[in-house]
């Protein structure tokens, strides 16, 4: 079993927290253009309250660590690994609420390249407690908005996650997807579900567009976000996402192993 001394040594020694590679540049342009109401950093949330730049610095300082000065406006952005142990610890036990009551649960990310393996051990890990898995909308095509104009991407699960790919990707199934921070995929996932007439999630997982949107919409949502991504946070504070984990959601995707088994561990769902 990894001690929390050992996750934390391990969350800096992969730059998972601490210094990580996300700028301070990266994160203040998103706390500007959220406050803006700019829907590419609200990714799904429309907040309640006025989130002012400085106001959004605060929270994120509060949550993840960074730096509360507004004048701090270069280098690389810092994550506390307390604030991440903890919110590891508070994700686990919402996972063992869910393993325990056989909730219905939905997972999707919009970083398969990096966190595919994360939550595809969640879902198998729930699955053999006896959770539902859905899979809604399998191959339905959602066009999202990149810079490159708009795109048609279809809907694809692999190993009970949801992740989306463009036309002409490799077959469906395969571990390979489009990084995206788009709510579309799962307010389509959540209304084939519905239009089929159930079972709708009791529990989203997964990060990005995928929490926000369900969180939005009135599902429980969890979920994983760096110090560019606020819309979580702020759904957090808010009200409306359950748990958020600061970290670094784009290092090697085997550095995020050693999360996986803590957090098993602590949902008491190891294999």
């Amino acid at each position: 079993m990894l001690s929390t001394g050992a996750l934390r040594a391990h969350l800096l020694a992969a730059r998972l927290a601490g210094v990580v590679a996300t700028s301070r540049e990266e994160s203040l342009r998103s706390y500007r253009l959220f406050a803006a109401g700019d829907p590419r950093v609200l990714i799904g949330i429309d907040p309640e309250w006025a989130w002012g730049e400085r106001d959004v610095i605060g929270l994120m300082a509060d949550k993840c660590g960074v730096s509360a000065d507004p004048h701090h406006r270069s280098g690389h952005d810092v994550i506390d690994p307390e604030l991440t142990v903890a919110a590891l610890e508070v994700f686990a036990e919402r996972l063992a609420v869910a393993a325990r009551s056989r909730a219905t649960v939905l997972l999707g990310t919009g970083h398969p390249h990096r966190l595919l393996g994360f939550y595809a051990a969640l879902a198998d890990a729930l699955s053999a407690a006896g959770c539902a898995v859905l899979t809604p909308a399998q191959g339905r095509c959602v066009d999202i908005t990149t810079r490159f104009g708009l795109r048609t991407h279809n809907l694809d699960y692999v190993r009970g996650v949801a992740l989306v790919r463009e036309p002409g990707a490799p077959r469906p199934g395969c571990a390979t997807g489009a990084h995206t921070h788009s709510p579309l995929p799962v307010r389509t996932a959540l209304a084939a579900a519905a239009e089929a007439g159930g079972p709708l999630p009791e529990l989203v997982i997964g990060d990005h567009g995928w929490v926000c949107g369900a969180g939005q919409l009135g599902f429980e949502a969890i979920g994983l976000a760096d110090t560019d991504d606020p819309a979580l946070f702020v759904g957090e504070a808010e009200g409306r996402v359950s748990v958020v984990v600061p970290l670094d959601d784009a290092v090697r995707s085997d550095y995020y192993l050693p999360l996986t088994r803590y957090v098993l561990n602590r949902a008491c769902l190891s294999q």
